[in-house]
């Protein structure tokens, strides 16, 4: 028995089933949930079409504004860089990664499948879990934190909700674990007294600029790196001029740094290459959204509430979007009440892994690079009076780094170094909780990774981190509506609008809708520096259909605050359906009687 618990096939065996517990709820439900506008952006681009394909300020059918998502073999690579350099604002390389994977699956209806699309993110998220167990071995000398740090990337429910988006962060998520990796192991060289193995430093500049290719806020990544690394160079210099005892780090002298500057150089020049890109984006109308303006009041609150839902749902998300409100109160209760038990557990973990040496350096390395993170997060938030904390898809930066850390605090449990037993001001809020249950160290590490567990069923039944967008409940209310042939219009910006109609049209498709919406018709209404122009845009397409019309504006000023185009529905004999305003996730929406 003892010889099997030493066995390296155990290991694996063990590595195993972390991994198919984390491809199986990558996989579950994966095309079940709607298509939301970024969704739209990824499957265009990779297949090497342009938005600029589909007819603007014209009524156009639902074939024609979903004909850019056709699979068509003959269009090649270079038609992908064109097109996204062109009309988007990310790097290339997952795009080409999902053209070449999107050919080998067979169109559906026509178009590219939804599951092909979120198939490879979702493979790339469980690759993060050996990936892990990689990062969790190498930074704290152990298997144990190795395992439950995979175990804890295969359910956590933030993981999840990346792995069935059809986007690339899952692939930027291992590009971060990478880089973690040689960090890691550039800081145990310099403890050691040894300069940087020069395949570590190769691998290290190869991972960074694979990782810029990925994503542009992957720079976060590395300038939390530096900042790690920035502060072990001046504490080795601190200790060395004042002569302390037990010194850790030499003088950083250029024969133990000097491989330390090079990737630096060659990390810096993998970022620089990205700047005419950078030029570009800024002013960019696709990232306007991410600018929130000046804060006032409790505005001044918005980023930190943010960041904590963010660092919360790494760990746990019960059903608070459930249908069922009585689930929403008790999801809510639950998800509080288990923060509150869990949260000073895991902290009394990292305490004790803090009194191993060996740790000690992982933590410091870790912990650091989180909180270095976090604050550039909060710089850019307040600095630059920004939403980017709104965005949790964009914690990657730093997600892995928090999976590691709550391996080792759970580690600590498992292995019986500290008790279960509450601090004081703990048991006070949770009162007479362990009079009844007094768990143990592997009770504690089996209950949360069970919560964990429900949490990353909650997210892939569509119970938690809903989409962005949510088409599907705008077609439900176009069902109820529907009396006459129908015009879906909307006021078009970029194609962050006409991934919005999109979401309509695929979801309509899919539904065959029969009745009034057999056949409906689309209206990308340009708006330009001319304030009215799509409204021109809407009163001449209005002009050339027939009549009866079911005319949805979405997204569209307020007509009840625009003199113009109130006028102009009226002009047209248009006339408001007081029962039929509705907003959801990405649309604001109203019909009208034509």
């Amino acid at each position: 028995m003892k010889t099997l618990l030493h066995s390296r096939w155990l290991h694996l065996l063990l590595l195993l089933f972390w991994l198919v517990i984390g491809l199986g709820l990558r996989f579950l439900c994966l095309d079940l949930k709607s298509v939301w506008t970024d969704e739209f952006a990824t499957l265009v681009f990779s297949l090497g079409h342009s938005f600029r394909t589909v007819p603007l300020n014209q009524a156009i059918a639902l074939d024609t504004l979903l004909q850019p998502l056709q699979l068509e073999p003959q269009t090649g690579v270079a038609a992908v860089l064109e097109h996204l350099m062109q009309e988007s604002t990310h790097p290339p390389l997952y795009f080409v990664l999902a053209h070449w994977w999107l050919q080998w699956f067979p169109s559906q209806e026509g178009l590219v499948s939804i599951w092909a699309a979120r198939s490879l993110p979702a493979i790339l998220g469980a690759l993060s879990i050996p990936a892990m167990f990689g990062l969790g071995w190498l930074a704290f000398g152990s298997r144990l934190v190795g395992h439950l740090a995979a175990a804890v990337m295969a359910v956590s429910p933030y993981g999840i909700y990346l792995a069935q988006e059809a986007r690339h962060y899952t692939l930027a998520v291992l590009w971060v674990i990478a880089s973690l990796s040689c960090l890691v192991a550039a800081v145990r060289s310099l403890r050691a007294h040894k300069p940087l193995p020069v395949p570590s430093g190769l691998g290290w500049v190869a991972v960074n600029a694979l990782g810029m290719a990925t994503h542009h806020f992957f720079v976060l990544t590395l300038l939390a790196e530096a900042l790690i690394l920035l502060g072990f160079w001046l504490l080795a210099a601190w200790a060395s001029l004042f002569k302390k005892h037990e010194q850790t780090f030499q003088w950083p002298t250029l024969k133990l740094w000097g491989r330390i500057y090079t990737v630096a150089a060659g990390t810096i020049a993998g970022i620089v290459v990205w700047l005419p890109t950078w030029q570009a984006v800024y002013g960019n109308q696709l990232t306007d959204w991410i600018y929130s303006g000046s804060r006032a009041g409790l505005g001044w609150f918005d980023p930190l509430l943010q960041a904590l839902v963010g660092w919360i749902t790494m760990l746990v998300f019960l059903p608070i979007q459930a249908p069922n409100p009585v689930a929403v109160i008790v999801s809510g209760l639950g998800m509080l009440l288990f923060l509150v038990w869990s949260v000073p557990l895991i902290y009394r973990g990292l305490r004790q892994q803090w009194q191993h040496f060996q740790s000690r350096l992982a933590l410091q390395v870790l912990g650091g690079f989180v909180l270095s993170a976090i604050a550039l997060f909060f710089a850019i938030a307040y600095g630059l009076e920004t939403e980017i904390n709104s965005a949790f898809r964009f914690n990657f930066v730093y997600f892995p780094a928090v999976i590691a850390l709550l391996g080792a605090s759970l580690a600590a449990f498992w292995s019986g170094s500290v008790g279960s037993q509450p601090r004081a001001s703990t048991a006070r809020i949770v009162g007479g909780f362990w009079k009844w249950w007094q768990p143990n160290g592997k009770t504690v590490v089996l209950v949360i990774w069970l919560v964990g567990l429900l949490s990353g069923l909650t997210v892939a039944t569509g119970w938690g981190y809903q989409k962005t967008h949510r088409p599907d409940v705008v077609v439900q209310h176009l069902q109820q509506a529907a009396q006459s042939p129908t015009l879906i219009a909307i006021a078009h910006a970029t194609h962050g609008q006409t991934g919005r109609l999109m979401g309509l049209a695929w979801e309509l498709k899919h539904q065959q809708t029969a009745g009034a919406l057999a056949n409906p018709l689309f209206l990308l209404a340009h708006q330009d520096q001319n304030p009215l122009s799509s409204a021109i845009a809407l009163q001449q397409a209005l002009s050339q259909l027939p009549r009866p019309l079911d005319l949805w504006l979405l997204n569209f000023p307020n007509p009840d605050e625009t003199q113009s185009l109130a006028s102009l529905l009226a002009a047209e004999r248009c006339v408001d359906d007081p029962q039929h305003k509705h907003r959801t996730d990405g649309y604001r929406y109203r019909l009208y009687r034509c």
